[in-house]
């Protein structure tokens, strides 16, 4: 069960009584490895709102001590990330801080230094085991169906024993000495953890040969130095928290408080994949998706917020989300994405930079581009209140801006290509009926072109078929009054004239 006492204790009402000895440093740690996932966009979501809502601060640290797997400009893409959903970081690459440098292998020599001190105090050894001697002990302890783990051999080498290797050059990598005692945290989601990390694990290591420091090592000396008072990150990282309170004790300090997230998974509850959809941001980026509409998505499929029965969907603007935001509701479940939440919240935040002048108008000039640039020589009309009339009657048919551009409404822009039946003389006659209309509204049209229908003997789902067809050259769609009213009296008019000249 979750901690009601953390969560009082959590609370923004005490944390503002506390404000000048109480705020919190959170932190979001990514690898720059490739695209920000959405899993490491939640992370720093949660962690951003977190600090937020007890006015305390967000960093920013880039762990690229495992120089294998970076890839060159990731950490640019994903900062660019950060800042496209409105996450805003206080301290950073290229923002500054007290706590720099903010990039791990920067900071070599602060690891240097820290690992020097537990070899001191004796809660780390040097281990000479080779590669090869590591590869047997998994290979004899999966064959002996045993947990592969390192055998603490070099634990009781004897000084003279690694002088005389350190003597003769051979590579070393440093080591934890684990305990056996069983580790227990208050986890600020999923309330008390205990677990004896020697069970399943041999002493890791803190410090490869090649200089650079293990993600362990170097997260809790950085979490440290860098004043962290609260790590939030995913569920996967639960178990190793046990590890980091060793380490955190061997050297004398006291922890954060650690709060661990869910997975986030599919709808049908397998794991994320790219196979199976978009998975980083720049996915959603390309595909349409606000990033307000990303981040209302994500906190509504993983909790943190008060919860309404029968409220339905709503979005929430970072303030708000922020100012409403409590770790304690985040579901204790993994959090399972359903794609029409997604489609509902684009709309939603359409609908809702529609009634911004501002926000209106930055929507308005995205339609006019992407209009132009799918219909380069063909466009008829793109004036800004056409687009914003288009836009307030799309808010119900779609969920991307888009779509708008697509076939299926390409007759909101250019003059559509016939090849329905068309009885010229009789829209001759409709022409000149509709030029005495001086309102072009969806009811009224409607009447008025049954009223024509009757007034010169013609079937009117037979006057209604040919309209569609010469307005939008779809054989089914929108109302034809609808259509009409949205094209506008002068569209309107045209599209007619162009067929009968």
């Amino acid at each position: 069960m979750k901690s009601t006492l953390l969560s009082r204790l959590l609370s923004p009402a005490t944390v503002n009584r506390c404000r000048k000895s109480y705020l919190p440093r959170v932190r979001f740690a990514p690898s720059p490895t490739g695209y920000l996932h959405l899993g490491g966009l939640r992370t720093a979501l949660y962690n951003y709102l977190f600090a937020k809502s007890h006015q305390g601060a967000f960093l920013l640290r880039i762990e690229d001590t495992d120089q294998k797997r970076k890839v060159e400009g990731a950490v640019e893409v994903l900062i660019k990330d950060l800042q496209w959903a409105g996450v805003e970081c206080d301290e950073g690459p290229g923002l500054g801080g007290k706590y720099g440098p903010y990039v791990q292998s920067e900071r070599l020599e602060i690891y240097k230094d820290h690992i020097e001190k537990l070899l001191d105090n004796g809660s780390a050894y040097r281990c000479f085991c080779t590669e090869r001697r590591l590869n047997l002990i998994r290979r004899d302890a999966l064959k002996h169906q045993r947990v592969p783990k390192y055998d603490n051999r070099c634990r009781s080498l004897t000084d003279e024993e690694i002088k005389e290797k350190i003597k003769a050059g051979t590579p070393y990598c440093i080591r934890f000495k684990l305990s056996s005692d069983c580790q227990s945290f208050e986890d600020l989601i999923f309330g008390g953890i205990a677990y004896d990390v020697s069970l399943n694990e041999g002493d890791p290591v803190l410090m490869k040969s090649d200089g650079f420091p293990t993600y362990h090592f170097a997260n809790v000396v950085d979490d440290h130095l860098m004043e962290v008072t609260h790590v939030l990150r995913g569920v996967e990282w639960q178990i190793s928290t046990t590890k980091h309170l060793l380490i955190y004790k061997a050297f004398g300090w006291t922890p954060p408080q650690f709060g661990h997230l869910p997975l986030i998974i599919n709808s049908d509850g397998t794991k994320l994949s790219k196979r199976q959809g978009d998975v980083t941001v720049e996915d959603y980026k390309k595909n349409g998706v606000f990033p307000l509409a990303l981040v209302n998505y994500i906190t509504l499929s993983g909790g943190g917020f008060e919860h309404v029965p029968g409220a339905g969907v709503s979005l929430k603007t970072m303030e708000e989300l922020a100012s409403e935001f409590q770790i304690g509701k985040v579901l204790l479940h993994p959090s399972r994405l359903n794609p029409e939440l997604l489609q509902e919240c684009n709309r939603l935040e359409m609908k809702r930079q529609l009634s911004d002048p501002d926000l209106c108008q930055s929507l308005v000039r995205k339609v006019q581009n992407l209009v132009k640039q799918t219909y380069p020589n063909e466009i008829m009309d793109i004036s800004d209140q056409h687009v914003r009339n288009v836009l307030k009657w799309a808010t119900a048919r779609v969920t991307r801006v888009e779509d708008l551009v697509s076939t299926k409404f390409g007759f909101l822009w250019i003059l559509p290509s016939n090849n329905f039946e068309i009885d010229k003389e009789l829209l001759r006659k409709l022409l000149e009926h509709l030029e005495n209309v001086d309102r072009f509204e969806q009811d009224l049209l409607k009447n008025n072109l049954r009223e024509f229908a009757v007034n010169n003997n013609v079937k009117f789902p037979m006057l209604m078929k040919m309209l569609r067809g010469l307005l939008s050259g779809l054989s089914e769609g929108p109302g034809v009054a609808e259509m009409m009213q949205l094209l506008g009296k002068g569209q309107s008019l045209e599209r007619i004239k162009s067929i009968v000249r």
